[in-house]
């Protein structure tokens, strides 16, 4: 399909149903969906688009802003004629953005935004990551966003920049010669860049929410880092109408084919049933 600006959105289709739209976060593709998306085939048609500047999407352009990743929103929206959506991490801003305007009967499902809060600043880690960007530093950078951004996997928490700076450079090596449409690492990377942007531009958007009037489901994982936590309970208590529920045990992640994405769909197939 075609966003507003003339940008390709790219999308894989599979299951039968009413539509759903599933939104990846950060550092991922339509591939990290493939489990989530096969878990609710059986109750709707979904749709995996991959978002701009990776895989079958086009890029991003000289002028992206917030603006232009809730057009390819609505633009999905409307070609595919679903209702229900559901964005995670940094996939869940655009929607978020289209929901101010979005009409009533749809129905958004989004799990954990990082949005900012009081004095947290979700892209505290821009300026190093722009650093060993420039650099040549790719498997620095990623380190540095997977630290930056709360990555719950436990080697991320654990483990020193020394060793998971090889181990990450090693393993992008390894990744990106799996043949099964994976986007690889390496290509990923670069597009942090953009997802800064977004966070960027969501300076506003806990106070802007108010005015949602769609049926809207906040999700959160119990395991999640407090800045989540904190981001989901200010979006309650702006939008009017939101539930929120958090999924105990499980991380920021859950969703991604890495996670427990069958429980997430759980809540999701509930939600957009009515």
């Amino acid at each position: 399909m075609t966003s507003h600006d003339g940008t390709v959105i790219g999308y894989r289709r599979f299951g039968t149903g009413p539509g759903v739209v599933l939104m990846h976060g950060s550092m991922m593709s339509s591939h990290n969906f493939m489990r989530l998306g096969a878990a609710l085939s059986g109750d709707f048609t979904v749709y995996l688009p991959d978002r701009r500047g990776r895989g079958m999407s086009g890029p991003y352009g000289p002028d992206f802003t917030l603006r232009h990743a809730a057009e390819d929103v609505r633009a999905l929206m409307e070609q595919t004629g679903a209702r229900n959506v559901f964005g995670l991490s940094a996939g869940a801003i655009p929607l978020l953005r289209w929901a101010l305007t979005c009409p009533e009967e749809h129905r958004i499902a989004l799990y954990e935004p990082p949005l900012p809060v009081g004095d947290h600043s979700p892209v505290a880690w821009l300026a190093r990551y722009e650093r060993e960007m420039a650099q040549g530093r790719p498997g620095a950078a990623l380190v540095t966003v997977a630290k930056g951004t709360n990555d719950d996997a436990w080697m991320i928490r654990m483990l020193p920049r020394a060793v998971l700076v090889p181990l990450m450079s090693l393993g992008m090596r390894a990744q990106a010669r799996r043949p099964d449409g994976e986007v690889p690492l390496i290509d990923l990377i670069p597009t942090m860049r953009q997802e800064a942007r977004l966070v960027l531009d969501a300076t506003d958007l806990i106070s802007a929410a108010t005015t949602v009037r769609a049926e809207v489901l906040l999700l959160g994982g119990g395991r999640s880092a407090r800045p989540f936590k904190d981001a989901l309970g200010a979006l309650h208590a702006a939008i009017p109408s939101a539930q929120r529920v958090e999924l105990p045990r499980l991380g920021h992640l859950a969703a991604d084919n890495g996670g427990r994405p069958e429980l997430v769909a759980q809540r999701l197939r509930c939600f957009f049933h009515g």
